[in-house]
């Protein structure tokens, strides 16, 4: 039986991707790379930050991709702050999901101060019971860890969970877990809550 929801934070709750867009674009023009978003989607989008910047630029000590990965996060903190607005039809959705008694738990790759950030300017701060931050796992989406873990703090079994995800790294990892899985095609073309069954 159904007891909880498992949610993707950037482009699922919070229309986020413009802006991960953008810093990166700014970010990785000193090394000659002008992205652009079928590049971010691809390369990018739902993606742990040490993986993505090993991947793009395989070239740089430990230490260089440390030091873009905090410059690329700190100028997203400074570009979303008055910039994060909900999907379309999430209040109505958590408000229907509060009226059955479910359990939510958030499931992200996003740095931790970033999850603060956004949950706080949502008004989520309180509503999820588990939030599993992909930084303080050994493994990260498209692994399926992070949902095994949360399905784990949360004490439900994979068969009274769904996951929501909008990104291919994300539906990886829930399906993996075995979790029923709903794809938010937020950035696939389409605005807000219309998802398809995966």
């Amino acid at each position: 039986m159904l007891s909880t929801l498992l949610f993707d934070l950037d482009g699922t709750l919070a229309n986020t991707d413009s802006v991960h867009f953008l810093s990166w674009q700014k970010n990785l023009k000193p090394y000659n790379l002008d992205i652009d978003s079928d590049f971010f989607n691809r390369y990018i989008s739902g993606k742990h930050n040490p993986d993505i910047v090993q991947r793009i630029l395989p070239q740089l000590s430990p230490e260089e991709g440390k030091q873009l990965i905090e410059q690329k996060e700190l100028d997203y903190r400074n570009l979303i702050v008055n910039e994060i607005q909900p999907q379309p039809g999430l209040g109505e959705f958590l408000a229907w999901a509060n009226s059955l008694n479910l359990q939510l738990g958030l499931v992200t790759n996003a740095p931790r101060l970033n999850v603060n950030l956004v949950i706080a300017a949502l008004g989520l701060t309180d509503i999820f019971e588990v939030i599993v931050v992909g930084e303080d796992l050994p493994f990260t989406k498209p692994n399926p860890l992070p949902y095994q873990t949360a399905l784990l703090k949360l004490g439900v079994t994979k068969e009274q969970a769904i996951a929501f995800e909008d990104s291919p790294a994300g539906v990886l990892s829930a399906v993996g877990a075995g979790i029923e899985t709903v794809g938010v095609l937020s950035g696939h073309g389409f605005v807000g809550w219309v998802v398809d069954l995966v």
